[in-house]
């Protein structure tokens, strides 16, 4: 459905449009909002969160932390997401217009380990929030627990009741979606683990339980694994539908798209290939029958640097500061100045100013052309195409007191602080090169090539395996840096990032 890294997609219905958002752990801009008006062709229009709160804590890249399993919720006119922060409780942003600014964050519920938010209004005017827990904070997983929360949703109001525990056959439950249907509470969870985990459905007349359980999505037979933590969804027709992710490795979480079915109250989701009473899910069914404006869709990926502003895919690998770039409106490039280290490096993992972007696809090329200009004859300066992970690869245009060179490097166990190494090396006649990174499937291998004049490209270095980083699938896109030793100054531009697929 979307094969590229929304990972803990969650789906809200308004009339005719649905709004997604997403885990977005330390990138920044954070909580993408993707629209669509058929649940199959998206569009991102906006980020709920420009900068990560706490803002000086996210000054540096905090992989794997950050913003945990949002939930998108509608409520009296406004548009409420709420979001976990592992470390330092359950955040909430709202707004009237998803395309446009939205509020500050406001701290809900303060807390180390509190994970996975989902608000639900009631029909008596009370508002309950359910979470999970992250055992590496908490000291304990596998718990649902039931807040209540004042009437404008914005703070917790009690210490919070158990509703389900998954110690016994549901381990690491969490994740959960809470609903109301037919008299019943709804809470969809996922159990089991992110690659081979299944999907819980758990019901009862009273919002404290005790909950009935039943595993509604499974394997099974597919090839579709770990198909769980989403959304349902009703069409404006009437159809419920079902949103999970699917875990891929070096390509994120990718998204799928089940039918759902109800029998007896209880959801199925999929197809119960095997008649065992439990559903599995499909790489293809017929569309949601919807109203909306039906045409071929996906989340932008080139980006010719038109116009004033860079596009919504990127994000940067930290809060991102002014100086990091320059973009105006009537230069069709993009200017990423070097910028320093604040302590010595022996690789990219932990420089804030990465601008990257999702794998798009299974197969796909990235190209650029990047011009280095470190305005004075010192080396220290670097610029170039980056497959960003735990392992890391690069295409680098740098530069010595001989001339320019282009790099192909790699860094393996970047997490752990090893430094590249070189696998290539050529010198550049001029300061600019066109630069190519091909990814191909099942395995995403990355092969680099380069150009002198953007017709004929030639390969460098060796294939890379792309590796996820800390939660998250690989990345691909540009930086520019400096060595801490270097005189400020400098800067690389960037013509265009052309994705093909």
């Amino acid at each position: 459905m979307l094969h590229a890294d929304y990972s803990d997609p969650d789906v809200v219905r308004v009339s005719e449009d649905y709004f997604m958002t997403a885990s977005s752990f330390n990138a920044a801009p954070a909580l993408p909002i993707l629209h669509s008006q058929d649940m199959v062709n998206w569009k991102l229009v906006n980020h709920a969160l420009p900068k990560i709160v706490p803002l000086n804590i996210f000054e540096v890249p905090q992989h794997g932390n950050g913003v945990w399993a949002p939930s998108i919720r509608f409520h009296n006119g406004e548009y409420y997401i709420y979001w976990g922060d592992p470390d330092l409780g359950i955040y909430m942003v709202k707004t009237s217009d998803p395309f446009s600014k939205w509020d500050d964050p406001i701290l809900v519920m303060p807390g180390k380990g509190l994970i996975d938010p989902c608000p639900l209004w009631d029909d008596d005017g009370k508002v309950y929030l359910v979470h999970a827990y992250a055992g590496s904070r908490a000291g304990v997983k596998s718990l649902l627990t039931i807040n209540q929360m004042n009437s404008s949703g914005t703070k917790v109001i009690d210490e919070g009741t158990h509703v389900f525990d998954g110690h016994d056959g549901q381990d690491t439950i969490e994740g959960p979606k809470i609903y109301k249907r037919n008299g019943y509470y709804y809470i969809f969870a996922p159990a089991g683990g992110v690659q081979y985990g299944w999907q819980l459905a758990l019901r009862s007349k009273d919002v404290y339980g005790p909950y009935e359980e039943k595993l509604v999505l499974e394997q099974g037979s597919t090839a579709i694994n770990g198909p769980h933590q989403g959304a349902w969804v009703e069409s404006s027709q009437g159809q419920s539908w079902f949103y999970h992710f699917q875990d891929k490795d070096a390509y994120g979480r990718v998204l799928h798209l089940q039918p759902m079915t109800w029998k007896n109250d209880w959801p199925i989701i999929g197809t119960d290939f095997d008649g065992n009473g439990i559903g599995e899910p499909m790489l293809s069914y017929a569309k949601p029958k919807t109203e909306g404006v039906t045409r071929i869709s996906t989340p932008a990926e080139s980006d010719f640097f038109e116009g004033f502003k860079i596009g919504l895919q990127w994000q940067w690998n930290a809060n991102p500061e002014v100086i990091w770039h320059a973009k105006l409106p009537n230069d069709d490039f993009l200017r990423l100045f070097s910028i320093k280290p604040k302590e010595p490096r022996k690789n990219l993992w932990m420089m804030p100013n990465l601008l990257l972007q999702k794998f798009p696809a299974p197969n796909f090329t990235a190209t650029t052309r990047i011009s280095l200009n470190p305005e004075e004859a010192v080396s220290g300066k670097s610029a170039g195409l980056i497959v960003m992970g735990t392992d890391y690869a690069t295409l680098t245009v740098t530069h010595d007191k001989d001339g320019f060179t282009l790099n192909q490097t790699e860094a393996t166990d970047a997490i752990d602080g090893n430094p590249e190494r070189i696998n290539e090396s050529i010198q550049l006649e001029s300061n600019y090169a066109y630069l190519k990174v091909e990814v191909i499937a099942p395995d995403a291998i990355c092969q680099f090539r380069y150009s002198k004049d953007g017709e004929v490209y030639t390969k460098i270095g060796k294939p890379f395996k792309a590796q996820p980083g800390k939660w998250i699938g690989a990345k691909v896109g540009l930086f520019s840096v400096s060595t801490i030793e270097s005189k400020r100054g400098g800067y690389a531009d960037v013509d265009f990032f052309e994705i093909n697929k």
